[in-house]
């Protein structure tokens, strides 16, 4: 393929993708926006022996400073 028809093939595939506008099912948009109430996770019932609490706690002296 020459430059001018892969160039042109290009141009038309992005013009497809700029335009393409799917239905939109705002239903389905807000149920996942608003989140169901068992599965969200508060910070304080977290586990606190999560593995990142290692790294939190090896540099919380450099705040201090």
């Amino acid at each position: 393929m020459g430059r001018g028809r892969q160039k042109a093939k290009q141009t038309k595939v992005a013009r497809e993708l700029k335009y393409y506008s799917p239905e939109t099912n705002y239903h389905a948009l807000e149920q996942e926006l608003k989140g169901s109430e068992g599965g969200r996770t508060d910070l304080a019932t977290e586990d606190r022996n999560s593995p990142d609490d290692e790294y939190d706690n090896r540099y919380n002296s450099w705040d201090e400073r």
